[in-house]
């Protein structure tokens, strides 16, 4: 990773352009140009250093409700409690965890009550009990603007 490749991480975070061609508006700022600049970003991506390019919208701004969600299955069911899961649009995530509730997922739906009924669905599909579906909706939200620096291989100075 060059100067380059740090200036270009830092542009990225900073804000998105709303434009037509959002990557020339970003070229342009970095002084090189877009073929460029979308050539080392797709590299950038292909290596892992960049894991997404993404909007992030306020679900709860623009009306939505949402909650973060586990189950309790056997080991040998969560493939198909994976499936069952993965088949709701409003799931945004899912992971596997090492405990006795082992899949967490977000859903972000239209109402509270479609959130009960998506994980009644996959209560009842699953053959769960109550106990083994968990349902946390947000009390509070806390915005973290997370923001990372890239070092200079070597000297430890900032980019």
């Amino acid at each position: 990773m060059d100067a380059t490749d740090r200036k270009i991480l830092d542009v990225l975070q900073q804000g998105f352009p709303l434009s037509e061609r959002p990557y020339d508006v970003l070229a342009q700022k970095l002084g090189i140009g877009s073929d460029e600049l979308l050539e080392r970003v797709s590299r950038l991506l292909k290596e892992g250093v960049i894991r997404r390019i993404g909007v992030i919208l306020d679900s709860g701004g623009l009306g939505f409700c949402s909650t973060l969600a586990a189950v309790r299955v056997k080991k040998e069911d969560i493939d198909k409690a994976a499936e069952v899961i993965g088949r709701f649009s409003e799931v945004t995530h899912s992971y596997l965890r090492e405990d006795e509730l082992n899949i967490w997922f977000t859903i972000i739906a239209g109402s509270q009550e479609r959130i009960r009924e998506i994980l009644e669905k996959v209560r009842a599909e699953l053959g769960l009990l109550s106990r083994d579906v968990l349902n946390l909706p947000a009390k509070r939200v806390f915005k973290i603007d997370a923001r990372f620096k890239t070092e200079t291989q070597g000297d430890n100075q900032k980019a």
